[in-house]
């Protein structure tokens, strides 16, 4: 039955085209507009329609106004533009999500079924959790050695698509208008420090040097323009020289002069005017924004002080796990001397980075051929594992996961860092791999991604404790795949479990707490056999992210808890492929939701039983 027309719609239509967002300005008012035609609730559409109506107008809006975001989604016509990270833009943001949640208000939740209840709720935590964060203005810190604009253009023309001729010409665009993306980076920072909210200048030791590195005098050096050094067939001779050419003028005139200022001004400005203290604690509502962080990267209502807690328990449980290890290894000597053997002795390393990413290679494909025992759903998407890149390889963690497109015909990718070969033992490699691919990252991410009954937002969310408690319930799922049969192999396992067990006592203590960088490392050191330089990368890490690595142990803790209980109810019926299906068939939702769905799952088959 054909739906009459809405007036509603109408007046939508009138002011926003589907798909011809891009024509939009970035101050355009037009999305408000349309969001307050919605909000007025004109009759003629159900509250579900009016809320389907939101959330695609709102993805396509997303699109605008972060271009970057539309290159990784595969959602066209944003490739030659960067996001607007003025005052102004960011202002003006804000008025637009405001307007979204005053549509969501206006919206009769209980007209909604389930599916779309649960979407508005996720919507509207969303939307209420950026609003609260805006007093904190973490704007403010829009760079640190993880990542910022010194490694964005590398990053995105990385994975631009370089088919047609048009492509190539969106990259330069886009090489054009980095000086005005670093200058508002500039200005954003410029700000930081007057307002004193700046990362601390221990962790940006680092950052001058990553940003030589992006900066070279003959530009078919350049690390951002190598997508300028062959093309496909589709482009001719002619139009190859020309657009080289092109790229390299761009390249000296504009890119190459304001990365230089961005380092000239992070040596003689922003790094000597970064803060001493390492801890959120010492900034304007620090301890505040700290809880905030806390529930919002736990999707619980843990205080800080619980956290911390748990952690403790937790590195005391492992800790036990990890002597028995040692014992059977028929080791003499205690903990410390064990690890210090771990970091040391040459069996365990490589001495080539190209026999390190074969081992990659080699564990990931021997995990695809056991996913059919776990999950009755898989993902169409291909990934590959590569290496990454040097330009940012000293200050990154030991390997990485980045999703990939059906849209932008991009595979997921699975970097390892082969930088410090000395650094890269062989006994992590295996639960590094089950996290970061497969059964972890790329699986969960990817399943997200082709659940096309979902909104777009929540095939493409990305909740820290859902995804990356599954990442670390994922590592565990090697024993139930055949991995782990060497005592060093389930070491490193432990190692990465205790890793992420050390995080909840060294993120609150330093945040919270009044650790010293000192103190965290050396707790560190006490309780893992990870190599020195990887502590103080990652508790660099955990000092300018605040919060985020809490999210890993409390979601695996969570997803495990859930497993036993379920495993417990229903004895010998109990499905791991149906209890992994149910966990992943939602995209990423909240802790506390997950375990509503979990206890419905069990609840519905303990039902079937019955009959």
């Amino acid at each position: 039955m054909q739906k009459a027309f809405s007036p509603v719609l109408a007046i939508i239509a009138a002011l926003i085209v589907p798909g011809d967002l891009s024509a939009m300005k970035q101050n355009d008012t037009k999305f408000i507009e349309a969001c307050q035609a919605l909000e007025a609730k004109t009759d003629g559409l159900s509250e579900s329609e009016r809320l389907h109506q939101l959330f695609e107008m709102d993805w396509e809006n997303r699109m605008l106004r972060s271009p970057e975001s539309a290159t990784y989604n595969g959602f066209a016509g944003q490739d030659d533009r960067w996001t607007d990270r003025s005052f102004e833009a960011i202002e003006f943001r804000r008025q637009e999500q405001d307007a979204i949640i005053a549509v969501l208000e206006s919206i009769n939740r209980s007209e909604l079924h389930e599916v779309d209840r649960l979407s508005y709720d996720l919507f509207m935590r969303e939307k209420l959790t950026d609003r609260e964060s805006r007093k904190y203005q973490q704007e403010l810190m829009p760079i640190n050695q993880m990542g910022g604009v010194h490694q964005t253009a590398a990053e995105m023309f990385g994975i631009m698509s370089t088919d047609r001729k048009e492509d190539y010409e969106n990259i330069i665009a886009r090489l054009k208008a980095l000086p005005d993306l670093i200058s508002q980076t500039i200005m954003l920072m410029e700000k930081g420090l007057e307002q004193k909210i700046t990362p601390p200048r221990v962790t940006m030791r680092d950052l001058p040097e990553q940003v030589l590195s992006q900066i070279a005098e003959e530009p078919s050096t350049a690390p951002m323009l190598e997508v300028f050094g062959e093309f496909p067939e589709t482009v001719t001779e002619k139009q190859q020289t020309e657009i080289q050419n092109e790229a390299y003028t761009v390249y000296r005139s504009k890119a190459l002069p304001s990365l230089k200022r961005l380092h000239t001004f992070l040596v003689s400005k922003y790094i000597p005017g970064c803060r001493e203290e390492i801890g959120l604690s010492a900034l304007p509502l620090g301890k505040e924004w700290y809880e905030y962080l806390c529930r919002y990267y736990t999707t619980t209502d843990l205080t800080p002080n619980q956290i911390h807690e748990i952690g403790l328990g937790e590195v005391k449980r492992i800790r036990a796990e990890m002597e028995e290890i040692i014992d059977s290894t028929g080791f003499k000597g205690d903990f410390g001397s064990f690890c210090e053997f771990l970091r040391t002795s040459d069996q365990f390393y490589f001495t080539e980075a190209r026999d390190l990413v074969r081992e990659y290679r080699d564990i990931s494909k021997r995990a695809d051929a056991q996913l059919v025992k776990l999950f009755g759903v898989l993902p169409r998407l291909p990934y590959g594992v590569i290496e990454i890149p040097d330009y940012g390889a000293k200050s990154q963690t030991t390997a990485y996961y980045q999703p990939g497109s059906h849209a932008a015909r991009r595979p997921g990718y699975y970097f390892v860092n082969t930088y410090d070969l000395a650094s890269r033992p062989k006994w992590e490699m295996e639960a590094l791999s089950l996290h970061e691919a497969v059964p972890g990252h790329h699986l969960q991410i990817s399943i997200a991604r082709e659940l096309t009954n979902l909104p777009r937002f929540r095939r493409n969310s990305w909740i820290t404790a859902y995804g990356e408690g599954w990442g670390l319930y994922a590592e565990k799922l090697g024993e139930e795949m055949g991995f782990y049969e060497d005592p060093y192999s389930k070491f490193g396992q432990l190692t990465y479990e205790m890793w992420r067990a050390i995080r909840l006592v060294v993120d609150v203590g330093m945040h919270y707490k009044g650790w010293t960088r000192e103190q965290a490392i050396e707790y560190f050191k006490e309780n893992s056999s990870k190599s020195e330089h990887d502590i103080i990368v990652e508790i660099d890490r955990y000092i300018v992210w605040p919060g985020q690595a809490l999210a890993y142990k409390i979601g695996e803790l969570k997803i495990r808890e859930l497993r036993a209980y379920a495993e417990k109810e229903l004895g010998d019926t109990f499905d791991i492929r149906g209890f992994h299906d149910t966990i992943l068939e939602t995209g990423p939702i909240p802790l506390m939701v997950l375990e509503e769905r979990i206890k419905d799952w069990v609840e519905t088959r303990r039902q079937l039983q019955v009959k």
